[in-house]
C-alpha cells in the first residue's frame, strides 16, 4: 500500500521480497500507488519491470486506505492474503511469524507492543481502541498488520465504502463474527519512519476513520 512513499517503497519491496523468498512459498507482491504525486508510480512501475514477483496498480486519483484495501480485494489471487504499508514503519519479518500460523487459522491478526513515537500517537491508539470497545462491545485485539485465508472474501460481503479503514474493521468483525479460527499475535513495535510524516496518525484521518467505523456499527 503505497502513497507518496518514493523514498521508501523500494527498500520495503526489496526487503520483503528477502522474506518471502525465505519462506519457500509462491507469491506474489502487488503494489497498489494510491494516486501518487511525487515519483513513487516511476518506482513502482520500475521494480515491477525489474522483478518478475512484483505487480503494479496505479489509482489516477487518491482514492484512500478503504479503496487500496478494496483493490486488493479484487485483485489477489493467492491462497493467503496479506496487506503491508510502504513507509517502513512494519518489519517484514511480522509476515513470516504470521505465514507459519495461517495454515491453521482463517485469520491472524498482529497487534503492536512497546513504545510509540510520541505522545499523540499513545494517545490517538488508547482513544480509538477505547471507542471500538464501545461500539462494537467485543472486537479481536488488532493493530497493524493481518493475514487471511483469501476463501473468507467468497463467503463474506463487504459493503463499507469510504476512504478509510472501515472495510478491514469489517472484513474481521464479520469473519469472527461468523466463527471462523483467528488469532491474535503481537508484531512488535513500530521502526521509525526513514522519511516523511505518518499519512494517518493525525486527528482529522482519525476522525474520519471513526464517522467510518459508527455507519458500519450501523450496517452489522
Amino acid at each position: 500500500m503505497t502513497y507518496n512513499e518514493v523514498h521508501s517503497l523500494e527498500a520495503v519491496i526489496l526487503e520483503m521480497l528477502w522474506v518471502l523468498q525465505s519462506l519457500r512459498r509462491s507469491y506474489k507482491i502487488l503494489i497498489v500507488d494510491d494516486g501518487s504525486s511525487d515519483s513513487t508510480a516511476a518506482v513502482a512501475d520500475h521494480l515491477s519491470e525489474k522483478l518478475s514477483r512484483v505487480q503494479t496498480i496505479h489509482h489516477d486519483t487518491n482514492l484512500g486506505l478503504g479503496c487500496v484495501y478494496r483493490t486488493g480485494f479484487q485483485r489477489s489471487n493467492g491462497r493467503f492474503v496479506t496487506f503491508f504499508p510502504a513507509d517502513g514503519q512494519f518489519n517484514p519479518a511480522i509476515v513470516s511469524r504470521m505465514a507459519e500460523l495461517i495454515d491453521n487459522y482463517d485469520m491472524v491478526l498482529g497487534y503492536l507492543t512497546g513504545k510509540r513515537d510520541s505522545a499523540l500517537s499513545k494517545f490517538l491508539s488508547w482513544g480509538e481502541k477505547l471507542f471500538y470497545k464501545l461500539l462494537f462491545v467485543t472486537f479481536p485485539r488488532f493493530q497493524g498488520i493481518l493475514m487471511f485465508q483469501r476463501q473468507i472474501l467468497q463467503t463474506i460481503p463487504l459493503i463499507s465504502s469510504g476512504r478509510g479503514w472501515a472495510v478491514i474493521m469489517e472484513l474481521i468483525l464479520k469473519t469472527s463474527r461468523a466463527g471462523f479460527k483467528t488469532i491474535s499475535i503481537p508484531t512488535g513495535e513500530l521502526r521509525p519512519r526513514r522519511y516523511g510524516k505518518s499519512k494517518v496518525n493525525n486527528f482529522r484521518t482519525i476522525l474520519a476513520n471513526l464517522k467510518e467505523a459508527i455507519t458500519l456499527k450501523c450496517i452489522l
